[in-house]
């Protein structure tokens, strides 16, 4: 019997590692280059080197944030349309330089992310010890109005304190729809219907 629930947890472990990533497939899509030109092909990104490749007239180019203003795709894995801005951002050195953002929603608290891959380890109960996989991370960022952007750290308690007199009425819709602040699908909707107060 534990022999068997060992092979049953390997499995599990095994299934959970093989998960797709988006930026690992090409997508159709658009992007516009610094000089206006627009470009339309099968796209592939990468957030953790800020470059972004196009497949078109038999041929791939790549790009670097530097050269990219913006490209939606509609991604292959979620089913879904996304968009991403090359913006000016300092991160640790101060130095600000153009990444690329995923906009998720704008408004009175516009929300940008960016995606990486990090290690995890997990305890599993199918049998004794643990086991390690990588999973897609997403970092979240606030676009201020002076065009300033700056990582969000924090968690559901931080998100409402940052929608200050709106917090209680966004905390009622999270928890009557069953959104999780840590979701990022469902992060999105909060933020959406936060900024649905300035809409008005």
């Amino acid at each position: 019997m534990k022999k068997l629930l060992f092979v049953f947890g390997l499995l599990i472990a095994s299934a959970a590692g093989a998960q797709q990533f988006s930026f690992e497939h090409w997508h159709n899509g658009y992007l516009i280059l610094e000089g206006g030109d627009t470009l339309k092909g099968q796209i592939k990104y990468n957030l953790q080197t800020d470059l972004v490749q196009l497949q078109y007239q038999n041929h791939v180019e790549t790009y670097t944030a530097r050269k990219v203003v913006f490209f939606e795709i509609f991604d292959a894995v979620i089913k879904d349309y996304r968009n991403f801005y090359s913006l000016p951002y300092a991160a640790n050195t101060g130095y600000r330089a153009p990444v690329f953002f995923e906009l998720l929603t704008e408004g009175k608290m516009t929300l940008l992310s960016r995606e990486s891959l990090e290690y995890k380890t997990y305890s599993s109960f199918y049998y004794y010890g643990s086991y390690t996989r990588l999973v897609l991370v997403h970092k979240y960022f606030l676009l201020r109005e002076n065009g300033e952007i700056k990582e969000f750290v924090g968690k559901k308690n931080d998100w409402l304190y940052e929608m200050g007199n709106y917090g209680d009425e966004v905390q009622k819709y999270a928890k009557g729809n069953k959104l999780d602040f840590d979701e990022k699908k469902d992060l999105t909707r909060i933020v959406e219907y936060y900024n649905s107060f300035y809409d008005k």
